[in-house]
Formats: structure tokens, sequence, C-alpha cells
């Protein structure tokens, strides 16, 4: 804090060592309990360790610095704030949240790259207005596995669930009131699948929540009940762009929902913090040749429908070594 880019140049040597430490003691004898738990906090130190690396090389002088604040950091507050008495206050750019204390059990953590930093700053942007995130693009680029990561990083329930044409307003009317009562989030994959009449009943129901939301109300009149509120739940909702079957969403739908474009990941990266994260020393080299391996299957083998190189695939592989 007092030193500018000299004190985050001695922090970074003090991470290095530690994730030295880290990958000395993944490759011991652990129970595969601890080997999951390591393999997330080494996702996270490496993550973090990128962080400050980036931080050393625009030169941040000062905590108000835009590539720090735009970082999703967390805050031990001993004063009462708006959120009540929550203490622990996670931020990002002009986002507070407060953290949701849920226990998630011991699960991997998702790899974050450069795309998922700007994913989670438009997606908090969105919280911070009440508003839900609609993460859009092609199969296989991590539009649910970004909901849910941000999910755990807040310690949030996350409920994802399958859309499909037989859905009617009454059914996500009780989805709705469930997650308005508990404070839970919701990540719909594929909502564009759903009729378009549900659709527009579907952007009202949301409206009267949100509208609650803004009025900072502890109870409410949803469909009929009297409901109370937990002004910390959220909607998602992941489409495919496309495919045959979908529906165009209604305008006073869009108005509810963030989009956010989400590309093709560099699996280079992801399949090196993976290894990394499993004891691997020499993870870059072989994500490199493990990648480009994929990518000539994917050029030179002829096109079947159960061929895939995607992400989901290269995720096996590692798993499997």
């Amino acid at each position: 804090r007092d030193h500018g880019t000299a004190g985050v140049r001695e922090y970074y040597k003090v991470q290095l060592e530690q994730l030295k430490e880290l990958t000395k003691l993944v490759r011991t004898k652990l129970t595969s309990l601890q080997s999951l738990t390591m393999a997330a906090l080494i996702v996270m130190e490496v993550h973090a360790r990128d962080v400050v690396e980036k931080l050393i090389e625009v030169g941040i002088e000062k905590a108000t610095d835009f590539e720090w604040v735009s970082q999703l950091r967390y805050y031990w507050e001993e004063s009462p704030s708006d959120f009540g008495t929550h203490n622990l206050l996670a931020r990002m750019v002009q986002c507070t949240f407060p953290y949701g204390y849920e226990y998630l059990g011991n699960s991997s953590r998702l790899v974050v790259t450069p795309l998922t930093d700007k994913c989670y700053m438009t997606l908090m942007g969105a919280l911070h207005m009440h508003l839900g995130g609609a993460p859009a693009g092609p199969a296989g680029t991590g539009k649910t596995e970004s909901v849910k990561d941000l999910a755990k990083a807040l310690a949030k329930q996350c409920v994802v669930f399958n859309c499909q044409e037989g859905l009617d307003y009454l059914a996500m009317g009780k989805f709705f009131k469930g997650l308005a009562m508990s404070g839970a989030w919701a990540c719909f994959d594929e909502f564009n699948r759903i009729d378009i009449e549900v659709l527009s009943v579907i952007a009202q129901q949301l409206t009267t929540i949100r509208n609650a939301m803004l009025g900072k109300m502890q109870r409410f009149e949803f469909e009929g009940t009297e409901i109370s509120l937990d002004a910390t739940n959220a909607v998602f909702i992941t489409m495919n762009p496309g495919y045959a079957g979908r529906t165009e969403l209604p305008d006073n739908l869009k108005a509810l929902f963030r989009p956010v474009a989400c590309m093709v990941p560099d699996y280079a990266l992801i399949g090196e913090i993976r290894l990394y994260s499993f004891g691997y020393r020499d993870a870059r080299r072989l994500s490199r040749k493990m990648v480009a391996t994929f990518r000539l299957s994917s050029e030179q083998l002829s096109s079947q429908d159960h061929y895939d190189f995607g992400m989901r695939a290269v995720n096996t592989v590692i798993q499997a070594a």
C-alpha cells in the first residue's frame, strides 16, 4: 500500500515461493479430498500471481488504479454497511456484493483467463443494478461454468437448469419464487428454447422481483402470494446462437439482462494451469503439445458427429492423466 510498484514486486517474489511450495506439496502422498483442495488452491494462487504480474507490468501506484479495482477483491468491514451486518464484502469496479457464506463442498475451481475476468466484470456490474447476466456464445466456451464459478467466488448456491420447449410460466414462477425467498442464484441454460409466449410472461415476473429489490422491500406480492425477499438473488441465462428451434428474446426481457459475449478460450493457458495444479513441473510445454495434438486432430481427422475436440475433451484428458 505504501511502497507503490516496489511493494508489489516484493509481494510477487513471495507469491512465487508460495507456489513452489504448493506444487511440491501436491506431489506428496495426499488423500483424494486433500488433492482436490490443493488443485483448487493452486488454480486460485496462479491467478493471483498473474494478476500481480499484470500490476507490475502496468506500473500500478495506488489502490485506486483501474487494473487493481477491476479485480474481484474481498474486504472485511468492521462497521455495518448497506448490506446489514455482513462483514465480508466482495468488490469489483463499482459493485459491492455481500459474501454469501454458503457451504458449497470441496469442489474444483475454474481457471481464470483474461476472458473470464471480463465476463465477471460484466456480471458483477449487472448484479450492482439488480439485473441478470446473459452469457452468449458457441458450445464449450464456458458460459455456464463462468456463472457457476462466480457463484463459488461469492459463496452463493447456483442452480443450473436446462430449458426446453415445454416449460410454462407457472413452473418458472415457482422457480423465481424460491430464488427470491432463498437468495440463491439460477442459471437457465439455452434459455432461448422456451416458447416466445412464455418468455414475455417471464419478463413480467422478473420485473416484479427487480422492482421489489430496487425498492429495498422486505416482503412483496408475487403471483398472488406475499413472500419474503432476499435481495442477493440473481438470475442468469445462457444462449447458444445459431441452433434450430431457438427463439429471439422479447425486448422487455432483453432489458433485464446484461449481455456477455463468450468466445473460444485459450486452451493452452487453461491446460497449463490445470496440469500445474495436478503437480506437473513442465506444464507449459505439455499443454502446448496437447493443444497442438487436439488442433491437428480436428483439422486432419474426418468430421464425425461424435468427435469433440473442444474444452471438455481437453479437460477429460488432463483429468485422466
